[in-house]
Formats: structure tokens, sequence, C-alpha cells
């Protein structure tokens, strides 16, 4: 499982013209599944992103984590970040799991990060979605979560 976390100041994800998810500051995730990922992968993942620390602390060092802030999480599914890259100039989506698996395993990101944190959005599977947002630092990482050891 991938996801390319955002420390943002405000994110939103529309569908249509309609917000279907919005925070303030905390983090926005870009969610990639994989073939293989499972819910130990979504469980592992959910915790990471809750326990990883980039928010900054009193003296200016990223010491806290969203969970020490209690800022808000905005989980959005994309496929595209699964994709090989590796060769030619068109990507190519062997390396993303089939959308009913994806959408399972993205749903069970959601459950187990709504289980432990408040404030958690999403956006809306499968959809055309807008983004928009506002990058703190710009802040931004790629965490990856595989096998049973992590």
């Amino acid at each position: 499982m991938l996801a390319l976390l955002q420390r943002v100041t405000q994110a939103r994800v529309s569908v249509v013209g309609d917000i279907v998810g919005q925070i303030g500051p905390g983090l926005l995730v870009l969610v990639g599944v994989q073939p293989g990922d499972g819910p130990a992968q979504a469980q592992r993942m959910a915790k990471r992103l809750l326990s990883y620390r980039v928010f900054d602390d009193a003296d200016g060092r990223m010491n806290l984590s969203l969970a020490d802030t209690g800022g808000g999480l905005l989980l959005v599914p994309q496929f595209t970040l699964a994709a090989d890259t590796d060769r030619g100039r068109r990507p190519s989506f062997t390396s993303a799991a089939e959308p009913a698996q994806a959408r399972t395993m993205f749903d069970c990101l959601v459950e187990a990060a709504r289980a432990c944190h408040a404030g958690v959005a999403t956006g809306r599977f499968g959809a055309h979605m807008q983004v928009s947002l506002t990058n703190d630092g710009p802040v931004t990482f790629l965490l990856r979560v595989q096998g049973s050891a992590e």
C-alpha cells in the first residue's frame, strides 16, 4: 500500500461541484493499493499515518504526529499512485490492485483510521474528483507498507 501524504493547512475533495470531504490543518493522503495488499497493510498504514511525525513542536522541529495535534485526515483513493512508470511514455497500471480489491482495502484503511482518530474525511472511490489543498511547508512524504514486517 502506498500513501502520498501532504501536510496541509486545508484540503477538500469535490465531485461534480459538491464537496465530499474536507479538513482544516492536518494531512491530505493520496492512497494507492497494490495487488497483495490486505487488511494487515491497511492497519499498519493507518497506524503510520496517525503516528508519523511531520508537525512542528514548540522548537520548530518535526516531532509531532497527527495523533498529537488532533488535526484532520483526508484520505483520497488514487489508483494512479500505484502505476508502473519505469518504461516508455505511458504509465502501466498492472502494478495497481483491481478495483474491487482496491475499494475493499481503501475502506479497511478508512475504518482503521476512524477507529483511532476523530476528523477523518474521504474522497469518493471511483469518482472523478477535484482535490484542492494548501500544502504547508511544503511537506510531502511517500510511505509504503508491504508484507508482514514494517
